[in-house]
């Protein structure tokens, strides 16, 4: 079923046409941001309160950066289905998806009846191995062409180890990384550098992303201390930018050129096709990185591919690489994920899934049209960026200097309106959203573009 929303119903149109109750004017952005921000304070008291109590014990009042929001974060108290509640008892059609891993909702009924059964029938935290670890192991191997996979407990980890294994495996040190990357909290490269905290700083060469002639360059020029060449087929955090097919094929034929290893993260985009977007593409890596929404909703990571190289870590054989940690194979985690890919994102409702947010990436694309906002993304998975330039078709999110004031301006009204979406616009579909909610969505973003036209649309100054 198509949406409803007009296809040809565009943000320009909509300013030209509509009444000046639709325009309330606003003199510049920083008015109508103070605006918005004292409504946000005024409908939020006991969020606020929470966060000062918070700020006693955790750092800034948090123990996750990303959730870190000014004034102060919303504190949410309850998720039911495809919707999130906050303390102040406003309840919001959930856009943010634990970005990604929340695929399934909050009380997804097949996920709550694994963890019960299995809490009931198996116990956790056994201390030995399970018969969960091979029938899960065994799925993900199916479902992601991989030949053998282990267990950790988040993206991070799982490209820590894939890591651990190429450089055991080749005997070199040496990676390629792609300016705009995340691979975990400890393996940022946002701004072309390492970031202060990520492990091992000094053996990354960071090219540019979907830049096949400098990527291969730097890989042919650094192929003797080689390991690996680690990247995402769509930067994830790094705007939602996908990998051009031709850049990723290259990156492949160049790094075995160099006896090096590709490692495909595919912590956020396995969920974009059945087997993952390196089915979709036709990649064939050495190594794939998984995560997110693999746990059903728990901690979870996993990484595997071929045989040979993840023989590394065979306890069996001498001077095999010790692959440690307590919860790798916790019970709940596996029968969660088992449970959610085995009976809830089959092959056809990934598919579909897919489908539908193609569909959502091209509403609102269209519904910015004219503006200095687009959309980017792929599958269930999208952003919106927001530059002067009002630039369309994006290959690297450098390309453009973002507006961050009116992306604040826009996460103000939609939380407004009930939508929880992410401060820095990165939005994923969860499962059992009402289509209804998503075409109220792609008004209400067609609506913020109208009201702020002066500042967002391409004819005006930018409000600055």
């Amino acid at each position: 079923m198509a949406f409803t929303t007009a296809p040809d119903s565009t943000a320009a149109e909509h300013a030209a046409s509509s009444t000046t109750d639709d325009k309330t004017p606003h003199p510049d952005v920083p008015t109508a941001l103070a605006a918005a921000r004292a409504r946000y304070i005024a409908r939020n008291p006991l969020s606020q309160r929470q966060h000062t109590i918070a700020t006693a014990s955790l750092p800034g009042g948090n123990t996750r950066t990303l959730l870190h929001t000014s004034p102060f974060p919303l504190c949410l108290s309850s998720g039911h289905s495809a919707s999130v509640t906050d303390v102040d008892n406003h309840t919001y059609t959930d856009l943010v998806g634990e970005l990604t891993a929340g695929l399934y909702g909050h009380t997804h009924p097949v996920l709550r009846a694994a963890v019960h059964s299995t809490l009931d029938d198996v116990g956790v935290t056994l201390g030995g191995t399970t018969a969960q670890e091979a029938r899960y192991a065994a799925l993900l191997c199916e479902r992601f062409a991989l030949q053998r996979v282990r267990f950790c407990n988040s993206g991070t980890e799982a490209n820590l180890h894939a890591l651990g294994a190429a450089r055991a495996f080749t005997r070199r040190r040496r990676v390629v990384v792609f300016k705009g990357a995340y691979h975990g909290g400890v393996l940022s490269f946002a701004d072309g550098t390492p970031a202060a905290n990520t492990v091992d700083r000094d053996d990354f060469i960071v090219a540019p992303y979907n830049d096949t002639e400098a990527a291969c360059a730097a890989i042919a020029s650094h192929g003797a201390e080689l390991a690996a060449v680690l990247v995402e087929p769509m930067q994830g955090a790094g705007g939602c930018i996908p990998g051009r097919r031709d850049f990723l094929h290259a990156l492949q034929s160049a790094a075995r050129a160099a006896g090096a290893l590709l490692v495909l993260d595919e912590v956020m985009t396995s969920r974009f096709a059945p087997g993952g977007l390196r089915e979709a593409l036709g990649l064939a890596p050495d190594l794939v990185v998984l995560g997110k929404y693999l746990g059903g909703g728990l901690a979870f990571g996993a990484f595997g591919g071929r045989a040979d190289v993840m023989g590394v870590f065979d306890p069996r054989a001498p001077g095999a690489l010790a692959h440690s940690g307590t919860f790798n194979n916790n019970t709940l985690a596996l029968a969660a994920g088992h449970a959610g890919l085995s009976a809830v994102y089959t092959p056809a409702a990934c598919a579909a899934h897919s489908r539908l947010g193609e569909e959502v990436l091209a509403q609102l694309r269209t519904a910015t049209e004219g503006t200095r906002a687009t959309w980017t993304g792929c599958g269930s998975v999208v952003a919106l960026h927001v530059s002067d330039a009002g630039a369309r078709d994006l290959v690297r999110k450098d390309e453009v200097v973002e507006r961050e004031d009116l992306k604040e301006l826009f996460w103000l009204e939609m939380l407004e309106q009930g939508f929880w979406v992410s401060r820095r616009g990165m939005l994923a579909l969860v499962l059992g959203t009402e289509r209804a909610e998503l075409e109220r969505f792609v008004d209400a973003v067609r609506a913020w573009c109208r009201r702020y036209w002066a500042f967002v649309g391409l004819g005006g100054e930018g409000g600055v």
